[in-house]
């Protein structure tokens, strides 16, 4: 499996970024049909329950019965293994210890952290100082 496999490696090269729009997880009914993927859509989640949508904010997305809040996606640049262990952990405590909420995707090559909107730079300081502590 590619990408970084050791924790401590992986920590120090976080070199987390922040997207500048804003995102929302939009719930649709299991019936709906799904939206074209585009770049405004980063990721669709099937579910027993319904379908989520997370989409730039500014997307139309069809069928959305509800939309989360706005939220910031910050981006772990290191590319990690998807077999890597801590990795989440390491950065949702992190965040918790500052009472930022943390919503984890994982990609082939990046992690993606959604967090609320307006705690989006103060979450990229947290995650830089974790890095610069694992340094």
């Amino acid at each position: 499996m590619s990408g970084e496999q050791d924790i401590d490696r992986a920590l120090a090269g976080l070199e987390p970024s922040l997207d500048r729009h804003p995102w929302c997880f939009h719930r649709l009914d299991s019936s709906s049909p799904l939206p074209s993927i585009g770049p405004s859509v980063m990721a669709v989640v099937h579910e027993q329950e319904g379908v989520t949508v997370i989409a730039r904010a500014d997307a139309v997305v069809p069928h959305s019965i509800e939309r989360s809040m706005p939220l910031a996606r910050i981006t772990l640049s290191v590319h990690s293994s998807l077999a890597l262990v801590g990795l989440t952990a390491a950065v949702s405590v992190a965040l918790a210890d500052h009472d930022i909420s943390a919503n984890v995707i994982a990609g082939w090559y990046h992690d993606h952290i959604f967090v609320p909107y307006d705690r989006g730079e103060p979450a990229i300081s947290i995650l830089q100082a974790l890095a610069d502590k694992t340094q």
